[in-house]
């Protein structure tokens, strides 16, 4: 994977704003810039893999504007998928309108004429990528440019976390960037379904999420003590079958993940100093084990001592 940064600190003032019109432009698309009187700065880092981009926007406050000259000079058609992290942003196309704030995810089409509003300080990260990808799953976009995906989603948390990695310095692969573009789709597929047809279609596409696309939910409800397959099928949207034939195929099960993950999290916060004035019950039951004796037993089998033995130690088993 390319990656370039480009930071208005590396210019004097009279070029911060010009140079900033440039950098987004490389970075995502071609736009005008508004600024306002006062001064401004501003830092993208952006990684690249083929046809997709993403980066990382930290900025003052200005607005973006993409116009049907810069459209005519583009070579290819893009969808900007754009999580805010701070600030707010105000979203305009085509007669519609929209407001994000930290959580939410944006959703534009690059092929038609856009503005973007940053009435604040701004920390986002954006998602370029090329029609025909997001197309292939969610065809209704084409009458739908201009969407809001609201953090408040059960399938927000995965979406925002793929967004978070890809644009992160931990992606370092263009395969894994490639694929986790490809879950960011089916995500927005599955999340801007409204009509019927359309739920059905998402509804079957969500048949073929993967694994790694159930794991982020997983983590978010992992302390939940009500977790199971059938909680996690309607928050995904997919059957309970899905679940289990997912786990299946990575020969495991829901049970054996979850346990073990759970144990893993006690492990941890019994070796955490920081974390010594809570008891083992409370421990266990903040990852949500609701009978001791058998988070006592599960935990001597996996790592062969008792949780007590084991904070007293302070060692991990090897």
């Amino acid at each position: 994977m390319s990656l370039r940064e480009w930071t208005t600190d590396a210019v004097g003032p009279r070029d911060q704003r010009s140079f900033w019109r440039e950098a987004v432009c490389e970075a995502v698309l071609n736009v005008a810039t508004e600024f306002p009187e006062e001064g401004f700065r501003g830092q993208i880092v952006c990684s690249e893999v083929g046809d997709l981009r993403f980066a990382s926007f930290a900025c003052a406050g200005h607005q973006i504007l993409r116009q049907k000259s810069h459209i005519a000079r583009s070579k290819n058609d893009h969808f900007l998928v754009s999580l805010q992290r701070r600030g707010t942003c105000h979203m305009f196309q085509e007669g519609l309108d929209c407001a994000l704030s930290p959580g939410d995810v944006g959703l534009v089409d690059g092929t038609r004429p856009f503005r973007v509003r940053f009435p604040e300080s701004v920390d986002r990260i954006v998602a370029v990528i090329p029609h025909d990808q997001l197309f292939s799953r969610a065809p209704w976009l084409r009458y739908r440019p201009l969407n809001r995906i609201a953090r408040q989603d059960a399938l927000g948390g995965a979406l925002r976390f793929y967004l978070e990695r890809l644009a992160g310095d931990e992606c370092a692969s263009a395969v894994e960037a490639t694929f986790l573009a490809e879950n960011v789709c089916n995500l927005i597929a599955l999340m801007t379904a409204s009509t019927e047809g359309e739920k059905s279609a998402a509804l079957d596409h969500g048949a073929h999420l993967t694994l790694s696309q159930i794991i982020p939910v997983l983590r978010q409800h992992l302390a939940d003590p009500d977790l199971s397959p059938r909680l996690l099928a309607e928050r995904m949207r997919v059957s309970v079958r899905t679940i289990h034939k997912r786990f299946e195929e990575a020969q495991n099960t829901f049970g054996q993940w979850v346990l073990e993950n759970r144990l893993q999290a006690c492990r941890r916060a019994l070796r955490d100093p920081g974390q010594a004035r809570f008891t083992i019950s409370e421990i266990a039951f903040g990852w949500g084990f609701n009978d001791l004796s058998h988070f006592s037993r599960a935990f001597k089998a996996r790592f062969g001592e008792t949780p007590s033995r084991f904070r007293e130690t302070g060692h991990e088993n090897r």
